[in-house]
């Protein structure tokens, strides 16, 4: 069994696995009178694919002639998906998709060849809780003061004083007696 990959083995990863070359010429040979146009694409994708995590998110880009990048800060990510089909589990890959509140019914982003991807899964989750979780932007503020903490209780018990003295002045007042309006 080998050890779960650190974050620097996460950060490490910039290129899809080797594996995915393999996938995409089986992927071609399934439309046979497609792979002349197919193959060439796929090589020049699988060749100009660039992954890159950081301390803040995670960018994709791919392309010869028509260069795209992505970019997705963790704070955006809403969902995380992995798929894989069978040729993929075969050769050991998956899919990391990655879905933002961007509108659209697909992914924002599609990390493919992945060999790593329950490992990318769980920091991608772990990096997108670790933003949105008070508890941990809380960790690093300081404890309050003993004077704050008195300044604190002496106004809840004067918030609780005269929540008793409202009730009680409710609880006196003549059932029948109609409100006025004013207070």
């Amino acid at each position: 069994m080998n050890p779960p990959p650190t974050e620097a083995a996460i950060h490490a990863i910039e290129r899809p696995h080797r594996s995915l070359w393999t996938y995409y010429w089986i992927s071609s040979l399934a439309v046979p009178p497609a792979l002349p146009i197919l193959l060439p694409y796929c090589w020049f994708r699988y060749h100009s694919m660039r992954y890159k995590f950081t301390d803040e998110g995670i960018s994709m880009s791919w392309g010869i002639l028509f260069r795209r990048q992505i970019i997705i800060n963790y704070a955006r990510i809403q969902d995380i998906h992995l798929r894989s089909n069978l040729v993929e589990r075969w050769l050991g890959l998956a899919r990391v998709l990655i879905q933002t509140a961007s509108g659209s019914a697909g992914a924002e982003m599609t990390l493919e060849g992945l060999q790593e991807f329950e490992a990318v899964r769980d920091f991608l989750y772990s990096k997108m809780r670790g933003v949105k979780d008070p508890a941990h932007k809380s960790a690093g503020t300081p404890a309050a003061t003993p004077a704050q903490d008195a300044e604190l209780a002496a106004a809840l018990r004067e918030v609780a004083r005269e929540l008793r003295e409202t009730r009680l002045a409710l609880s006196t007042r003549a059932p029948g007696t109609k409100d006025s309006g004013h207070v």
